[in-house]
């Protein structure tokens, strides 16, 4: 599936730099397993569960990683059709629009166009990724006690990118004929945010229609 993206969507369209696991280290050997699990085209049902005898705060930050880096990729496709004239506000669909909030200029839930939104999302999402003291990449390092909730949050807000271009820029996708590569990577995101509880179901709403629809 990594490959067959790489093919359809130009590689130098990616939003952001993407993050890399440094070989030799036991995130590379588990980022290695799982992009094995997928080209061997097993279930994804299947492919996200966790391998025997690896750590559960592990598997789950290699797939973070692996996530932001996919749907950078998927993002940075279309980003020149999502403009501020186009996509004034970050929304999927009438019925679902998100608020962007930190802890820095946007104190309280802030109506933003879907670029800016996106912009201010994948910037804080490299920052939760490359801070050692959320996403330890040392053999040993534990991980800290907030590291759980730091990723709901993380692929809470990257599953609003899916609901952003499935619903507003899937013509595009489809322009392209890489439908496929969008679903299944949606697919894979989503059964593993089931598999291990990390995204309230009543988030996931936007999408079903489209889960449904994709013969899921």
């Amino acid at each position: 599936m990594s490959h067959a993206l790489k093919q359809v969507f130009n590689k130098d369209k990616t939003f952001r730099p993407k993050r890399k696991f440094e070989p030799g280290t036991q995130r590379f050997e588990l980022h290695k397993k799982a992009q094995a699990s997928l080209n061997a085209g097993l279930d994804l049902k299947v492919a996200v569960q966790l391998p025997p005898g690896e750590e559960q705060n592990d598997w789950v930050a290699v797939h973070v990683v692996d996530f932001f880096n996919r749907i950078n990729l998927i993002y940075g496709t279309i980003s020149d059709y999502c403009t501020e004239q186009s996509c004034p506000v970050m929304s999927g669909g009438p019925r679902y629009e998100y608020r962007w909030q930190d802890e820095h200029k946007y104190r309280k839930p802030t109506a933003l166009s879907a670029p800016q939104y996106m912009n201010l999302l994948m910037d804080w999402i490299e920052v939760q990724i490359n801070n050692e003291d959320i996403f330890p990449t040392n053999v040993g390092t534990p991980f800290p006690k907030n590291f759980l909730p730091v990723v709901k949050k993380i692929l809470s807000r990257l599953f609003r990118v899916f609901v952003h271009v499935y619903i507003h820029h899937f013509d595009r996708i489809t322009q392209m004929g890489s439908e496929a590569h969008v679903n299944t990577c949606y697919k894979h995101f989503y059964y593993f945010v089931k598999e291990f509880n990390l995204i309230d179901t009543k988030e996931l709403e936007p999408l079903v229609s489209v889960w449904v629809g994709s013969g899921t």
